[in-house]
């Protein structure tokens, strides 16, 4: 009896030791609501975020982070610029944007962008405690991708007038989402 209980205990602090080291922030991107909830040892969180605009499009499905980078240039968008990123399928990642007014709405070429804070939080809490993440739903306004069309001088996208698009590359220069995602890096 005075053995079993010392090797008992031992198998409870052995379990309890290896339920915390697989404690794992789990990250869940919604593409319908453009919103991120956050579940980490340190707390829930529920995030604004911006996900791929029409004509791109943002990967669904359970992923683990292949890579952090705690400042990453864009060798396909001009080095714009991705503070604290966390890439999880080849060149898509979840990290900060300084255009703050497009979170809430689809506006990337399809990386999750939050927050330069809020980014720079879960980017500390990957690096400590390891994700897992999911991404479910679709944008608003269906899959459905607009042409662009150049009538003097001003961009119209399905007969609306559309602003120029964001200063990630230039005008005219758009890869199709499948030479995107095959090489995201190719110019």
């Amino acid at each position: 009896m005075r053995i079993i209980r010392p090797a008992g205990l031992a198998l409870l602090a052995l379990f309890g030791l290896s339920a915390n080291a697989n404690a794992t922030v789990q990250i869940h991107i919604d593409l319908s609501s453009q919103r991120m909830h956050v579940t980490s040892s340190s707390g829930s969180y529920d995030w604004a975020v911006s996900t791929a605009r029409s004509g791109y499009s943002t990967p669904r499905g359970s992923y683990a982070p292949t890579s952090l980078q705690r400042m990453h240039y864009s060798r396909k968008y001009h080095m714009s610029p991705m503070p604290h990123s966390i890439f999880f399928r080849g060149g898509y990642a979840i990290h900060g944007t300084y255009a703050t007014g497009a979170l809430g709405r689809p506006a990337s070429h399809g990386c999750v962008r939050l927050a330069p804070g809020n980014a720079a939080a879960l980017y500390s809490m990957v690096q400590a405690e390891g994700a897992r993440i999911s991404i479910s739903g679709s944008p608003r306004g269906g899959t459905t991708v607009a042409r662009s069309h150049r009538r003097s001088g001003s961009q119209f996208a399905g007969g609306r007038a559309q602003q120029a698009p964001m200063a990630y590359a230039p005008y005219g220069y758009a890869p199709s989402v499948q030479q995107w995602q095959y090489n995201p890096w190719q110019r």
